[in-house]
């Protein structure tokens, strides 16, 4: 069963519809006690970091990130959630992320001819042998809809980077933890190849 974590983020039920395509069993919940039972959990997200941050420690949703995180259950994040793993934002300066991976999200800079936010398909660029990516094409495209993107400090944890202006750090990974700053539940057969990997784990 795959625990989807919700704490008013806006893409729950996109992210339930493509697992339950797959013929995952899926839970949406924000009770720690039903999301412990859950084999892999996934955290979604569409808004403001801060905000975000305020309702995961309000609701003590935090508390279950950081024990799936230790435990070595697989666990996911997705377009905000990816960001929320990580120590701080540009976009809410002073608000602490989770911090369970070192990096900052910096605000996609302004260049020529690019909107911001980036909204619509872009190609990644696989790195370092991730698992979301096994038996895939090597440039992979799929959907972003986002302003801030992820700066990683460890190198090695960086599975897949898209250009936008900047090289955004679009995918991640580290023992059981995964995330990444695209949606693979709205970007087709490949997203779904990604989610099934997931779900494999």
């Amino acid at each position: 069963m795959i625990g989807i974590i919700d704490y008013g983020a806006g893409n729950i039920k996109s992210v339930e519809k493509a697992l339950e395509c797959l013929g995952e069993e899926v839970l949406i919940s924000k009770d720690p006690n039903l999301l412990n039972k859950a084999d892999k959990l996934i955290l979604p997200g569409v808004g403001a970091f801060g905000n975000a941050m305020k309702q995961i420690r309000s609701q003590h949703l935090d508390k279950i990130i950081y024990d799936m995180a230790a435990s070595g259950k697989p666990f996911m994040g997705i377009c905000l959630g990816l960001q929320l793993l990580f120590e701080g934002s540009e976009e809410n300066k002073g608000v602490e992320g989770l911090g369970i991976l070192k990096g900052q999200i910096r605000r996609i800079p302004d260049s020529e001819g690019l909107k911001v936010p980036q909204v619509g398909w872009n190609n990644l660029k696989l790195k370092n042998d991730g698992r979301l990516f096994k038996g895939m094409e090597s440039d992979p495209y799929v959907y972003f809809v986002h302003s801030y993107y992820l700066q990683a400090e460890d190198p090695s944890v960086i599975k897949a980077v898209a250009d936008y202006g900047v090289e955004i750090h679009a995918s991640i990974e580290k023992d059981n933890i995964f995330a990444c700053q695209f949606h693979p539940e709205k970007s087709g057969e490949e997203g779904l190849k990604m989610l099934k990997n997931f779900a494999d784990l």
